[in-house]
């Protein structure tokens, strides 16, 4: 399969994309792949690390969701993704903060959304895009994020109810999707990058978690199925994390390793497959495919 591959990804807030996924967007888009974005909220709750824009924040003036659908622009222009929506459009979800918060308990909260009419927006989706491929988060969300979790479960009812001819034909003719991934990063590939900063005398970022056993988001290397390589994509991803201004801070040392891993860092993605079946073994280590499409015709 070459000529109609279609990869759609549902993401929780703006940046969320990039950071899991940037350098496997911007290889499928250059390959003539149709990459569809659907994010759930503005992520209106994020902190803001530019000081000039710091009075967007939700603390003061509550206006950063809309800055960061500019920033969102921006990040899938540098990565060459055209298709980019919001779950039921923009701010119709807001972002929910961290677990445990008041804003989990905000009318229009994402986590505290009507799981039924959410998953029916992300159904319609699903219907008219058509992907053979679906990425998103795992049950816990990477690492417990409730709007990554709500995703996760928004994501994995559309997948069955879109292609159920039973359900909602007001919403487009049914669909099934052939795979369904969901991120994550290989305790063995987070060791290596965390070795790589002590050794430049820089400290864990997740010193306060203890071993590499212990971080959420990391996972044992045997349920690990993929391994996408987008090094040769890797300034887009760049480009598109520094569009994220407000979320994130690319310069020092974690993206500036030694002999090449801070590109790795950037370029090579990793996925479980949940659904459908595995293709062939590529070219990625431990007989991972390297294709997310591999075993499709």
């Amino acid at each position: 399969m070459t000529a109609d591959r279609r990869m759609l990804l549902v993401h929780a807030h703006p940046d969320d994309e990039t950071i899991n996924n940037g350098a496997t967007m911007a290889r499928y888009v250059a390959e003539g792949t149709q990459v569809t974005l659907l994010t759930c909220t503005l992520g209106e709750e994020g902190e803001v690390l530019v000081p000039e824009l710091e009075l967007l924040a939700v603390d003061h003036a509550d206006q950063l969701g809309g800055y960061r659908i500019a920033e969102l622009r921006a990040a899938m222009e540098a990565l060459g993704v055209t298709d980019w929506r919001f779950l039921g459009g923009p701010g119709r979800y807001r972002d929910s903060g961290m677990m445990g918060t008041p804003a989990n308990d905000e009318p229009r909260a994402f986590w505290r959304a009507d799981l039924d009419e959410a998953v029916a927006h992300a159904v319609a989706v699903v219907r008219e895009v058509r992907p053979q491929v679906v990425v998103t988060y795992d049950e816990n969300g990477g690492y417990g994020h409730p709007d990554h979790i709500q995703a996760h479960r928004v994501a994995m009812a559309a997948v069955d109810r879109a292609a159920d001819p039973g359900y909602r034909p007001d919403l487009g003719e049914p669909w099934d999707v052939a795979k369904v991934y969901w991120c994550c990063v290989p305790r063995s590939v987070l060791r290596e990058g965390l070795d790589a900063l002590a050794a430049l005398g820089e400290d864990s970022p997740f010193a306060q978690l203890g071993e590499v056993d212990d971080v959420p988001f990391a996972v044992p290397d045997e349920l690990v199925t993929a391994a996408v390589d987008g090094r040769a994509h890797a300034g887009r991803k760049d480009a598109a994390m520094r569009a994220h201004a407000t979320q994130i801070t690319v310069d020092g040392p974690f993206f500036a390793l030694s002999n090449n891993l801070g590109q790795q860092v950037l370029g090579v993605e990793h996925y479980r497959l949940v659904r459908g079946e595995r293709g062939p073994a590529g070219e990625a280590p431990h007989g991972w495919e390297d294709d997310l499409f591999a075993g499709l015709s």
